[in-house]
């Protein structure tokens, strides 16, 4: 990925993820296992289902130390099944 985060970043840091999925009763324990993986610690995602319930984000503040982890935190989120986006 060719990102400019270490510009604009001080590392480490808190950064925000929001992942946008088809809804599904796992979303939120697949998430939170991929970000336990790359950067363990004690964190509080929040939900929001779409109007219709179809669609739900999760968003997360995750600690990064480097634009490195910042990309593969984004490449890690968007392989987590029915992940549309990851904004």
């Amino acid at each position: 990925m060719q990102t400019e985060f270490d510009k604009y970043l001080e590392f480490p840091c808190p950064f925000s993820f929001k992942v946008l999925a088809h809804a599904y009763d796992e979303l939120v324990d697949n998430v939170m296992a991929v970000v336990q993986e790359h950067a363990p610690g004690d964190y509080s995602p929040t939900v929001r289902p779409s109007s219709s319930g179809t669609y739900h984000s999760v968003t997360i503040e995750v600690v990064v130390t480097s634009k490195d982890h910042v990309e593969t935190l984004y490449k890690a989120l968007g392989s987590v099944e029915k992940v549309k986006y990851v904004l």
